[in-house]
């Protein structure tokens, strides 16, 4: 295992996954997430990874995150990629098999997602 300076060290390697559009207003194809507080369209619906975000009023989230556009990456290590960054949302599982975290770079909200092999996780190894 690599130590806490080795991590930094490596380059972060992300891969784009979506853009997330804050808005107050209706869109199409909302689906709500009851856990989270939110209802979001499904980024996958089109070749540039558009999501519109509507947080609801009791939406446990800071306000950047709640009234700027997010962009999220993907990540082969979450605890790496977060090593010496504003952690301003703290990894949190909003479905099976993903982790995701939110940080702040230059005053806008960035969210940084790994995907996590539910296979390794049950081996019975």
């Amino acid at each position: 295992m690599l130590q806490d300076n080795q991590q930094r060290d490596r380059p972060l390697r992300v891969k784009y996954n979506h853009i997330g559009i804050p808005t107050t207003s209706g869109f199409e194809g909302e689906i709500d997430l009851p856990h989270l507080k939110i209802t979001v369209s499904d980024h996958e619906s089109n070749p540039f990874g558009i999501q519109w975000q509507r947080y609801w009023d009791d939406a446990p989230y800071p306000d950047l995150v709640k009234k700027v556009p997010h962009v999220a990456f993907e990540v082969d290590d979450l605890n790496a990629a977060l090593a010496g960054q504003k952690v301003i949302i703290h990894p949190n599982s909003p479905s099976e098999g993903l982790v995701v975290a939110f940080i702040e770079v230059n005053g806008a909200p960035v969210e940084l997602m790994q995907y996590i092999d539910q296979s390794a996780i049950y081996s019975t190894k």
